[in-house]
């Protein structure tokens, strides 16, 4: 246990992507693993620490392995940074939320992540999503666009997740 009483776990560092097509629909990726089995996420991953990746790079490359397309640094953007305390217990998280600016084009897809498929906004809420998902981090992206930002921290030590916004700026 740390000096607060929070126990000590590794830390791991991630994007998360929001893509959209002509339509304004989002993609998300119905995961086969964990974590999230079963969950609808936004396209990303971990970054890779080890070579001393940055997290724009990670999503350009998170985006390049999930959907095939390889798009220019300059489209994405950073809209917010929502780190996790404990996340099932197992890790802590840092995670860079990018947007793609303009559209994309991609076929629903399968691969060994999960299904890629295209959701309207106001369909989204009606998908069985991670709970930090669904009462933080999409509030905090619609609440944020087209040019806002945001950070977050989500505890997720008690029984009922709370959280703490820390900065907020449209």
């Amino acid at each position: 246990m740390s000096g607060l009483g929070i126990q000590e776990l590794p830390y791991r560092i991630a994007t998360l992507i929001d893509l959209r097509d002509d339509r304004g629909r989002r993609l998300l990726l119905h995961r086969r693993k964990h974590p999230n089995r079963d969950l609808y996420s936004p396209v990303g991953g971990k970054l890779e620490m080890g070579i001393g990746e940055s997290p724009a790079a990670c999503a350009r490359r998170e985006v390049l392995e999930e959907t095939g397309l390889e798009l220019p640094m300059e489209r994405f953007t950073l809209l917010g940074m929502i780190s996790e305390v404990a996340f099932n217990g197992e890790a802590h998280w840092l995670m860079f939320f990018y947007r793609v600016e303009g559209a994309v084009e991609l076929a629903e897809t399968e691969f060994d992540e999960g299904r890629l498929e295209w959701h309207a906004d106001e369909d989204i809420d009606a998908l069985p999503l991670p709970e930090s998902d669904s009462k933080v981090i999409w509030p905090m992206v619609r609440k944020h666009e087209p040019n806002g930002f945001f950070t977050v921290h989500i505890d997720c030590t008690t029984p009922e997740m709370t959280w703490a916004v820390q900065q907020s700026r449209f």
